[in-house]
C-alpha cells in the first residue's frame, strides 16, 4: 500500500540563506568593515576640509547683541537657517506655521521615508531622473535663498543706516586741537569697528588703497558698496577736519 501526499510525512525544506560575498567578486563587499571603513575615510577628509574653511575663514560675530532700544539692529539667524528666514517673508503672516511647521516637516518626511519610496537598483544621475531632479530643486532653492536673505539684510542695513541721523560731533573745549581718533569713534567706529576692520554693516577700512582725497570725497559724499551705502554726512566736520581723519584712517594701513 502506498500512501501519496500523505500531510503526515514532513516536507524537507532548504533554508533561503544568501550567497557567500565570493560568489559576487568585484560587485559587492561586507558592509562591515570594508563599507564602513570608506564612510569613515570620506567624513575625514570632510572634516579636515570643514576644519580647514572655519580656521581660515571664522564666523564673523554680531558687533552686539540684540538691543530692542537700536532700531537700526537686525537681528539675523545662523546662516545654515537663512533659506527658511528667507522662505518666512513670502508667506503671509496668516499663514505662519505653513512655513514653519508644515514645508520643512514635509521635507523632512521624504527625507526620511526615501530609501523606501526610490528603491530603484539604479544609482546612476542620469537613469534616476525623478529623484535627481528633486535633489538638485532642492539644493538650488536653498542656495537662492540663502543669497536672497544675505542681500535682503545687507539693503535693511543700508536703509536703516541712511535714515539714521549723523550723530553731532564731540564737544571739544574751546581752543582744543581736534583728535581725529575720537571723531572716527563718534561718527565711523558703530559701521567699521573701533579696530576699523570692519563690522556685518560696513568693510574693513585696513588695507585702503585710496589717497587722502578720495577718502575725504568718501566722508562727504558717501559711497555705495558691495556691502550697501554710506550715506553723506556721517561727520559733520569742517574740510580740514575731514582731511585729519582721512589721514588718520590710512595711517593705520
Amino acid at each position: 500500500m502506498k500512501y501519496v501526499g500523505d500531510s503526515r510525512i514532513p516536507v524537507r525544506r532548504e533554508k533561503r540563506l544568501p550567497k557567500p560575498y565570493s560568489e559576487y567578486p568585484g560587485k559587492t563587499e561586507p558592509f562591515f568593515p570594508n563599507f564602513l571603513l570608506k564612510e569613515w575615510m570620506a567624513a575625514v577628509v570632510f572634516l579636515v576640509g570643514f576644519m580647514a574653511l572655519v580656521i581660515s575663514h571664522p564666523a564673523p560675530l554680531e558687533p552686539h547683541a540684540a538691543d530692542p532700544n537700536d532700531t537700526t539692529y537686525t537681528p539675523m539667524p545662523d546662516w545654515y537657517f537663512l533659506f527658511l528666514y528667507q522662505l518666512l517673508k513670502y508667506i503671509p503672516g496668516s499663514m505662519i506655521v505653513l512655513g514653519t511647521v508644515i514645508i520643512p516637516g514635509i521635507f523632512s518626511l521624504l527625507l526620511l521615508l526615501a530609501p523606501w519610496l526610490d528603491r530603484s537598483p539604479e544609482r546612476r544621475p542620469s537613469r534616476r531622473p525623478v529623484a535627481t531632479a528633486l535633489m538638485l530643486f532642492v539644493v538650488a532653492s536653498i542656495v537662492v535663498l540663502t543669497y536672497q536673505a544675505v542681500a535682503s539684510h545687507k539693503a535693511q542695513q543700508a536703509e536703516a543706516a541712511a535714515a539714521t541721523p549723523p550723530p553731532p560731533p564731540p564737544p571739544a573745549a574751546e581752543g582744543a586741537a581736534f583728535d581725529p581718533e575720537q571723531a572716527f569713534i563718534a561718527s565711523c567706529a558703530s559701521c567699521h569697528g573701533q579696530d576699523l576692520k570692519g563690522t556685518p554693516a560696513a568693510p574693513s577700512l585696513v588695507g585702503l588703497n585710496l589717497s587722502v582725497d578720495e577718502v575725504v570725497d568718501i566722508i562727504t559724499n558717501g559711497r555705495k558698496g558691495s556691502m550697501g551705502v554710506m550715506p553723506p554726512g556721517m561727520f559733520q566736520g569742517t574740510d580740514e577736519q575731514k582731511k585729519q581723519l582721512a589721514e588718520w584712517v590710512l595711517s593705520h594701513q
